[in-house]
């Protein structure tokens, strides 16, 4: 019995318990009082609870009444969010969402344009990578990524189309202990060749050979982002991090910012781009991810 409980039965209960009466309900439905009555007497009969207290004037619900109203609505939404998604869905609305994100953009924006892409497609999973320099590259090669945002040390193959998004700036740091921090002037590239440069690397042959802010022939490859900053922590090295992650240890002091000579602070700005397969663009929210990035950095 309870199998053939139907949703229409249900926004009829949901109406005569909104509305406070049958007739009222039937306004409501554009139906008449007498199929709202039929509607809920049939429909407590197949779930066995009485919904409504018919004693007075207008009906009551009654304490089963009131916690199944709660059921009710939320099995009417459901549907409702379910319709609205399929409908989506015809219009070319990715299922999912899978993006990949270089190592290097700020998570401050990244979290930023998540929070309102939330907002704005709540029923579409998001699938999220981070990889480092040509590793950003493979997935969306591969097909498993609709799109990525990746740094100019990739060689972004011709397959691949490509939208400028903000530039990160870089910024050479060491720990307070290190050799370097007690320079006051620009640092000579002579010293800097004395000294260990932590250097972020990757597996990947896309970025072979090509680097970016490297001035020390001395250097220690990572992987690892968050290896490097605490490598540079415990002044193993000095390098160079995105400045939107070594905020807090500048304002901290467990890391101090040093400067190259002839090197300005503005060349050290990596270009980021927004790549995918030129023969399959981002779909409705991928693409509104890609203006959203674009937008937050003032590029939109």
């Amino acid at each position: 019995m309870l199998d053939s409980v139907s949703l229409d039965q249900l926004r009829t209960f949901i109406a005569a318990a909104d509305e406070g009466s049958f007739s009222a309900a039937g306004r409501r439905l554009n139906r008449a009082q007498s199929v709202v009555s039929q509607t809920i007497g049939n429909l407590e009969a197949q779930l066995g609870v009485v919904l409504f207290d018919r004693a007075g004037r207008y009906p009551v619900l009654t304490d089963a009444g009131r916690v199944l109203l709660a059921e009710a609505r939320g099995v009417a939404s459901g549907m409702d969010s379910f319709k609205a998604h399929a409908k989506s869905l015809a219009g070319g609305l990715e299922p999912e969402l899978s993006v990949v994100i270089d190592v290097m953009f700020p998570i401050k924006a990244l979290t930023c344009a998540i929070v309102a892409f939330q907002a704005e497609f709540p029923a579409t999973p998001l699938r999220l990578y981070v990889e480092a320099l040509g590793a950003v590259l493979r997935p969306v090669l591969d097909g498993d990524c609709a799109f990525g945002v990746t740094g100019v040390l990739a060689l972004v193959p011709p397959r691949l189309s490509r939208e400028q998004l903000p530039g990160i700036r870089i910024g050479m740091v060491a720990s307070p202990t290190h050799g370097l921090a007690a320079y006051r002037v620009p640092v000579p590239a002579t010293v800097l060749s004395n000294y260990v440069q932590l250097v972020l690397t990757d597996r990947s042959d896309l970025s072979r050979g090509r680097e970016f802010g490297v001035f020390s022939p001395r250097t220690w490859r990572l992987a690892d982002l968050g290896a490097k900053l605490a490598f540079l922590r415990a002044g193993l090295g000095w390098g160079g991090m995105p400045l939107e992650a070594v905020e807090e240890d500048l304002r901290a002091g467990t890391l101090v910012e040093i400067t190259i000579e002839d090197v300005p602070p503005e060349a050290l700005v990596m270009p980021m781009s927004a790549v995918y397969r030129t023969e399959s663009p981002p779909g409705p929210a991928g693409r509104w991810l890609v203006e959203r990035l674009k937008q937050d950095a003032g590029l939109g």
